[in-house]
Parts: C-alpha cells; sequence; structure tokens
C-alpha cells in the first residue's frame, strides 16, 4: 500500500477532485445533448438538432479527458479502497455518458426526415419517454455526484417505468403503421427514437449501479427489474370490427 506524506495526499484529494468535476461536466453535457434532442423532435426543430449534432465531440473529448485522468491517477497515485472504487467507475460512468449523447445525436439525426412527413400523434409519446429517461439521467447523475445510494436505487428501481412506457409506445406506433400505409415510414424512425431512449433509461441505471458500487464496495445484488415485452407485442388495427377479427 503507498505512502502518503501531507502533500502527497493533498495533491491527490486534489486530482480527485477534478475527476469529479470533470464527470460532473461531461454528465451536465448528456443531459442537455438529450433534452435538446426530444425538444427538437417534438418541436420540428432542425436548428436545435443541428446544435444536438455539433455537440456530440464535446462529449466525446470530454470522456477522453476523463480516460487520461484515471490513467494518471492510477500510474502515479496507486488508489486503494474506496478511492480506487470511484477512479474505476468514473470510466464505466463516462462510457455511458458517451452512449447517452450517441443515442442523442442519432434522434437529432431523424428530425430532418420525420420533417419530411406529417407529424404523427404518437412523437408526444415518444416525447413523453424522452422526459422521463431524461429525469432518471439527471436523478442518477445527482446520485452519483452526492455518493447517495438510497437515491441512486431509487432510480435503479424506476426502470420498470421505462420498460412499461416503452412497450406500450411499440404497440402505439405499430398501431398507426397498421391504420395507415402513409404512417409506416414516420412511424419507424419514431421507433428507432424510442429504442434509443429506452436505452438511455438503461444507461441511467448502470449509472445508479456505479453510484451504489462507489459507495458500499458491493455490486446491487437484486435482480435488474426490467420489464421490456417489445418483443413479443402484436397489434390489432383499431378500424376491424370483432367480427372482422375472428377466425372463419
Amino acid at each position: 500500500m503507498p505512502v502518503y506524506t501531507p502533500h502527497t495526499m493533498k495533491a491527490f484529494d486534489d486530482e480527485l477532485d477534478r475527476l469529479n468535476q470533470t464527470l460532473g461536466r461531461m454528465g451536465g453535457l448528456a443531459e442537455t445533448q438529450l433534452g435538446t434532442a426530444v425538444q427538437a423532435m417534438l418541436t420540428r426543430d432542425e436548428a436545435l438538432a443541428a446544435q444536438v449534432i455539433s455537440g456530440d465531440d464535446q462529449v466525446d473529448g470530454a470522456e477522453d479527458h476523463i480516460n487520461e485522468q484515471v490513467v494518471r491517477l492510477l500510474a502515479l497515485r496507486q488508489p486503494v479502497a474506496d478511492d480506487l472504487r470511484l477512479v474505476m467507475s468514473a470510466l464505466r460512468v463516462a462510457s455511458a455518458l458517451e452512449r447517452i449523447a450517441d443515442h442523442a445525436t442519432s434522434t437529432a439525426h431523424r428530425v430532418a426526415v420525420l420533417n419530411q412527413a406529417p407529424m404523427v400523434p404518437a412523437v408526444k409519446s415518444v416525447a413523453r419517454l424522452g422526459w422521463l429517461v431524461r429525469d432518471l439521467l439527471k436523478e442518477a447523475l445527482d446520485a452519483f455526484m452526492s455518493r447517495d445510494a438510497d437515491r441512486a436505487l431509487k432510480v435503479w428501481e424506476r426502470d420498470e417505468e421505462v420498460d412499461d412506457l416503452y412497450s406500450s409506445l411499440f404497440r402505439e406506433l405499430l398501431t398507426y403503421m397498421m391504420e395507415d400505409p402513409r404512417h409506416i415510414a414516420p412511424c419507424t424512425h419514431l421507433q428507432f427514437i424510442a429504442k434509443n431512449l429506452e436505452r438511455v433509461g438503461d444507461h441511467a441505471t448502470n449509472l445508479a449501479e456505479a453510484t451504489w458500487f462507489v459507495v458500499h464496495g458491493t455490486p446491487l445484488s437484486a435482480n435488474r427489474p426490467k420489464k421490456d415485452m417489445s418483443s413479443y407485442t402484436m397489434a390489432e388495427p383499431r378500424h376491424l370490427s370483432p367480427q372482422d377479427q375472428s377466425p372463419e
């Protein structure tokens, strides 16, 4: 185990603080990217979408900076115990935030395509999923920054809400596509966006798990709540009568 003098301890603490600040900035960037992408989709604002796309490099740069800080801390400071857990978890958190920003960028790229067709009412349901996962991301980030394991656990448990809403949205989009072929193209793009948002919810859960590990030194032992039933979903056209739907 390394032996630290008061001077090296102060330097070590300063480096940990800088790592924490970088994580906070990156989290704020990812959260902003996500919220702006959802707003651009909802309002059909291609200028907003372009802001998200151009901002992705800034998130990638933050991840690179965090990776460099982690390597320096491991090489020069040889952290142990809770400090080591924090340093290693920083890599996991940064990776999750980079993927969240990627999902936001993917959403932004589809705004221009969606604007080529009339608005489908289901876009409001997709936005509702977006606001839910944005709120969970904010809660997960706040829990990590404050090392609040109980708050992180609440985020982890709410992943079920995301799955329920996503499965309901999947059925809604299928129904629109079956009722009017003109809805197939925009609803397909909305389905890709919804899947991106559902994955953001998974990454928020990963952040909550990282917080629990940093605080307690053990992984969450319970099975992760997961209720995405979209793989098993079938939809019936709403315009068919019961007689039309019954077998002959």
